[in-house]
């Protein structure tokens, strides 16, 4: 089988919105894939009816090769599922959590601990198998959560999100896990709105906005696509985000982004007259010019490319947060 996933024509609506707009995507035996898209884009919605939570309103959808509007329950038994939100008991310990999700995914009781103590070891999470789950700080309670979906040796493992809301230490630590994950040769789907994170783990992305994919590529690609025109980053003396307008009408053919209060990005244009209009623009306004730097492009940089959209928008976390 060449893929795991193939999806034609996927769309679903509630009531006049449209999550998910007639889209069109498979993954490959193996694959790291990534879905990647602010909030709201309409990747959990996919991920929901990929994994039989939730019915699509057009289109066709197989994973493994199983349709998954008749053989949904078929299926199952050859996928792992990490919701954004853990599946797991609180009153549970670790070990015994996996033990129950053992049974629920028809594990043979003669396999089921073992299975369950090495994914605590595999996990780093042995030494606290006899621990509540609720006792487990944020970081453990996702790798918990990964590696009960990884019980029953699925094929394809879907994770939603997997790292909104860890710190800086969990998320790393979390990442490695899911990348020895893919070395091992499960297939993984990735959603997430981590411009980075993409850009460290996928073998291809999906850039998914307003429930429309406008663009699927490897992360190397479509960095080679950003990199065709300039990327120069300035940074200034003071806050500057509300001048962003008056600079735009000075340089109008170029895409402007604030990286931070006091620093933006611009994509595009001849660099001497970028340099020039910049210059001006800080003499008038009486801004000083603290740095100036020429940039390698990144994902994010070609996401601005592609979608117009800031980096500020993927940032923001489900909540506002």
């Amino acid at each position: 089988m060449k893929n795991v996933v193939d999806v034609k024509e996927l769309t679903k609506r509630f009531g006049e919105l449209v999550a998910v707009d007639h889209i069109n995507f498979e993954v490959r035996k193996s694959e790291f894939f990534g879905f990647l898209g602010p909030n709201g884009a309409g990747k959990t919605t996919t991920i929901r009816i990929l994994t039989g939570l939730s019915k699509p309103t057009e289109g066709r959808v197989s994973v493994l090769g199983l349709d998954i509007n008749s053989r949904i329950v078929e299926a199952k038994r050859h996928i792992g599922v990490v919701p954004e939100i853990s599946n797991l008991y609180d009153e549970f310990s670790a070990i015994d959590n996996l033990l129950f999700m053992a049974q629920l995914y028809g594990v043979p009781r003669t396999q089921r601990r073992k299975r369950a103590e090495g994914l605590l070891k595999t996990f780093g999470l042995y030494e606290r198998k006899n621990n509540l789950f609720r006792t487990f700080s944020r970081g453990m309670k996702r790798a918990l959560t990964i590696a009960a979906a990884l019980i029953h040796n699925p094929e394809i493992l879907f994770l939603d999100e997997p790292t909104v809301g860890l710190d800086v230490v969990a998320a790393r630590s979390l990442r490695n896990l899911i990348g020895n994950l893919h070395q091992q040769g499960i297939a993984i789907f990735l959603t997430t709105h981590y411009l980075e994170e993409a850009d460290l783990l996928c073998d291809r992305v999906a850039i998914l906005v307003k429930g429309r994919i406008i663009k699927i590529d490897t992360p190397k690609a479509l960095k080679a696509a950003a990199e065709e025109e300039s990327v120069i980053e300035f940074s200034f003396g003071r806050e500057i985000s509300e001048l962003i307008e008056d600079l735009s009408n000075k340089l109008p053919e170029v895409k402007i982004a604030t990286v931070d209060h006091n620093k933006l990005r611009i994509y595009g244009g001849a660099p001497t007259e970028v340099y020039d209009s910049v210059f001006s623009f800080a003499k008038g306004k009486g801004i000083k010019i603290q740095s100036i730097n020429s940039i390698k492009p990144t994902l994010e940089d070609a996401f601005i490319k592609i979608t117009g959209l800031s980096p500020i928008v993927m940032a923001i976390e489900k909540g506002g947060k």
